[in-house]
């Protein structure tokens, strides 16, 4: 795909009148800051692991979604 080059005002424009300006982004090198991810490992004891299955279950979610959902919660809940 050959490279495509504008001037800020015409890219605001385009956008502003709701054009498609996704031609103009390089998508293989996005990165989203702050949302990267990093695994780590984490030890349960197998009532919890059976409790968050049965609740990811309920929710039709997997185990990692539940905790990452109630972790995140957590952490707003204690920055607020």
């Amino acid at each position: 795909m050959k490279k495509k080059y504008m001037k800020a005002e015409e890219f605001d424009k385009k956008f502003d009148n709701g054009e498609d300006i996704s031609e103009y982004f390089d998508l293989e090198k996005a990165r989203r800051p702050g949302l990267e991810q990093k695994r780590v490992n984490v030890d349960f004891p197998i009532w919890m692991i059976k409790s968050l299955d049965k609740e990811a279950k309920r929710l039709g979610v997997t185990r990692q979604s539940i905790i990452k959902i109630w972790i995140a919660e957590r952490l707003k809940h204690s920055s607020a």
